[in-house]
């Protein structure tokens, strides 16, 4: 990467993922917020992320967030728990003083945490995401600081991604894996009654989950609930908010094959798209 001086006009807002993930993010983003330009990029080329180590996972978020930040993003989210778990912190506060005091980066993690209040009754939250996430206890942490009586039970589904990602996900042996999980947590915290999908993946599976988790407890999907957070963060500053164009648009760049890219972002988005491959020095 290069350490030019950034751009300073107005340009889109970034939204990163590890992979196809994001994209759910996105369409709710695009959906509450149409009017801005947004860049996608998807490190698809190293995904998944789940399992890798923290200092890899930084290493990788942050040459994102760079790339995004020379292509003019003021704004960048990182559409990713297992980005939000591991690189968000580090990058918030040991890299964005020396980049630019002045640009953001937001993870998916704390707006999804803060919604917890008004959704449980009982206290007892449900998480399924990576082992990667998990591991961070991320929402761990972030439920004890903004709840401390909540309690919080992660489950790791670690085949819920390659089946989406190799389009089993509506498939009869899915509901094995999703069932698996479903009760698994359900045997360790019986009286849960909300539980977040903390992987942006999971929503494509979302009808299964929701088929084998009993009808009495919430189930949490982000997307809707990061494009509140979002537009309400716009709203608290304006001076950022100038710096965010609006033309409406959408560009989608990958580190893997634009082909493959545009055929499975249809998938998660909902929509034909057209992608670029990129390539971090």
């Amino acid at each position: 990467m290069c350490d030019c001086k950034l751009p300073d006009t107005p340009g889109p807002i970034g939204v990163f993922d590890s992979g196809y993930g994001g994209l759910t993010i996105l369409r709710e983003i695009r959906r509450r917020l149409p009017q801005y330009d947004y860049l996608y990029l998807g490190d698809n080329a190293r995904a998944p992320y789940g399992n890798r180590s923290f200092e890899i996972v930084y290493e990788f978020t942050l040459q994102a967030v760079r790339y995004l930040f020379e292509q003019g993003c003021h704004l960048v989210i990182l559409a990713c728990n297992t980005a939000s778990a591991k690189a968000l912190r580090t990058i918030q506060q040991n890299d964005l003083p020396h980049l630019d005091p002045d640009r953001r980066v937001l993870g998916v993690i704390r707006p999804t945490v803060e919604q917890l209040g008004r959704l449980t009754r009982s206290g007892d939250i449900g998480l399924f995401a990576t082992q990667g996430t998990i591991a961070s206890q991320s929402y761990d942490m972030e439920v004890a600081k903004l709840f401390p009586d909540f309690r919080l039970t992660g489950v790791a589904c670690p085949m819920w991604v390659p089946l989406i990602e190799n389009n089993e996900a509506n498939r009869p042996g899915a509901d094995y894996f999703v069932k698996q999980e479903v009760d698994k947590l359900i045997e360790k915290s019986p009286t849960v009654d909300t539980v977040i999908l903390g992987c942006t993946h999971y929503p494509i599976l979302y009808d299964k989950i929701r088929h084998y988790l009993p009808q009495n407890i919430k189930l949490i999907s982000q997307g809707h609930i990061v494009a509140d957070s979002l537009a309400d963060y716009l709203k608290r500053h304006p001076r950022l908010e100038t710096k965010c164009s609006k033309n409406g648009r959408s560009t989608f760049l990958t580190t893997e094959q634009p082909d493959k890219f545009a055929d499975m972002a249809s998938l998660f988005l909902g929509d034909e798209i057209e992608a670029h491959k990129i390539t971090f020095d």
